[in-house]
């Protein structure tokens, strides 16, 4: 029987763990992508918030002002109905 000598396997092992290394970087590098797209997105939803009160704001003032608009309509005894 042929001597066998673990030299051989052992190339292939050193094979293997270089590739694990590289196969390990390529993960940390897309879980950092992914926490950067997470921080992202958090972003943006703080934005969308921060625009969505700004509306309500709006939205509120224009109440207000149309509830005056009609408070001075009624006592200056405007009306839509064209006169004749």
């Amino acid at each position: 029987m042929a001597d066998v000598t673990p030299e051989p396997m052992f190339e292939v092992l050193k094979s293997v763990q270089a590739r694990l290394a590289q196969v390990d970087g390529k993960v940390d590098e897309l879980r950092q992508g992914v926490q950067a797209l997470g921080t992202s997105q958090n972003g943006i939803r703080q934005e969308i918030t921060g625009i969505h009160e700004e509306i309500l704001g709006i939205h509120a003032t224009l109440i207000r002002h149309e509830g005056r608009l009609d408070r001075i309509d009624r006592r200056l005894e405007l009306s839509d109905a064209p006169a004749s």
